[in-house]
């Protein structure tokens, strides 16, 4: 007979480290998945580290079974957007598992129970602190390479969690694995140029300065905050966690791979969309001792940073203001980009999440060959 789920909360940094190494010891030997950056995970979770806690709480549980770990789970509240959504949503993420119903069952209820004495009245994940995070389960695509910025997990957690009383579908997300062309296709380049003539909108490629002082790293993601209000369980990035983003991203991007649009009809040449691409950490990750830099980790990212050693490069965010989506701006951002895929030899773009209800986002790929090549699910459950 099996001994009792222990829950345990971590606490402290030696907690927190216990919880964040969970992972990388289940997916070691894993030939599909990659191990996430050290450092960030640690980051990403400390209250003192992330401008998210502003606006969020968080609590990590770790299952035991005779005194080994065999579970994982963050319980998080985003005030931000249960106010802005009008629900009292606590969600579950970073939830990791072996394949023992008692394991993901004890885990799952101790989220339930958490949220429940905080008034919560709906659960669901996998979501993060906010947008920039992770999200969903996988649900398709196994045997195709992860990247650092989304979830990997074995097939057996969708069985766990939709065997469990009351949860649900509540959204789903498709990933397209794009080929870069060895030409860019008309629908891009011809209507870019006639776009630039008929509505004066210019590309646009910063400086480091523009970007950290200038104040445009900052209007990139006013831009995010305008698109993407309206979709699933977004919240608003506040000053604070847009100066974290930027820092920690646009500092080291490589600004070639950064394409902005300009309106020139406005006196101060207004941004009205951009693409932020870099090329893909994840064959450089698996060289890594758990996503560590130290000792030599950095030299492998180094290496795909800056003279780009991969063949695959992530499409991280595109953000185009309503009104100039109809005037083709996504036409003048794609045009640009591709062309840079080409001079750096990249032969797949890797496209983000995608809710499955965009058709207008979706409808892009139809120019360029791509698949879907992944899917991921959010799941939801009344308390």
């Amino acid at each position: 007979m099996k001994n009792a789920i222990d829950i345990r909360r971590m606490e402290g940094l030696k907690g927190l480290k216990e919880f964040v190494q969970f992972r990388y010891d289940m997916y070691r030997d894993c030939p599909w998945a990659v191990p996430f950056l050290y450092s960030e995970e640690i980051n990403t979770l400390s209250s003192d580290k992330n401008a998210a806690f502003e606006c969020c709480e968080a609590d990590y549980f770790m299952a035991y079974r005779d005194g080994k770990p065999v579970g994982r789970v963050a319980a998080i509240i985003n005030h931000r957007a249960n106010e802005r959504w009008q629900r009292k949503q606590v969600r579950f993420g970073w939830l990791d598992f072996v394949d023992d119903m008692e394991v993901s069952k004890a885990l799952m209820e101790c989220v339930e129970r958490w949220g429940r004495e905080r008034g919560m009245k709906e659960m669901v994940g996998p979501l993060g602190f906010t947008d920039m995070d992770r999200e969903g389960l996988l649900i398709e695509g196994f045997e195709e390479d992860a990247t650092m910025y989304i979830n990997y997990n074995y097939p057996y957690y969708q069985q766990h969690l939709e065997s469990l009383a009351g949860f649900e579908k509540d959204n789903d997300y498709m990933e397209y694995k794009v080929k870069v062309p060895e030409v860019v296709p008309d629908k891009f380049h011809k209507i870019g140029e006639m776009i630039t003539k008929r509505y004066n909108l210019h590309v646009k490629k910063f400086t480091r300065k523009e970007l950290l002082e200038g104040g445009k790293g900052h209007e990139i993601f006013d831009i995010i905050n305008i698109t993407y209000n309206d979709l699933y369980g977004y919240s608003q990035l506040s000053d604070r966690q847009i100066n974290q983003l930027v820092n920690d991203y646009i500092k080291i991007a490589d600004l070639n791979l950064v394409t902005g649009i300009e309106d020139w009809n406005t006196p101060d040449h207004k941004l009205v969309g951009f693409g932020i691409t870099f090329p893909s950490f994840t064959a450089a990750l698996r060289k890594t001792r758990d996503g560590r830099l130290l000792p030599f980790g950095w030299w492998h990212l180094l290496r795909t940073l800056k003279w780009h050693k991969t063949k695959v490069v992530d499409l991280l965010l595109i953000g185009v203001l309503p009104e100039y989506r109809q005037k083709g701006a996504n036409s003048l951002i794609f045009d640009d980009l591709i062309q840079w895929f080409q001079r750096y030899h990249f032969e797949y773009a890797e496209a983000m999440q995608q809710m499955e209800t965009n058709e207008g986002v979706r409808s892009q790929w139809q120019y360029l060959e791509s698949r879907i090549h992944r899917k991921h699910r959010c799941y939801r459950k009344k308390l």
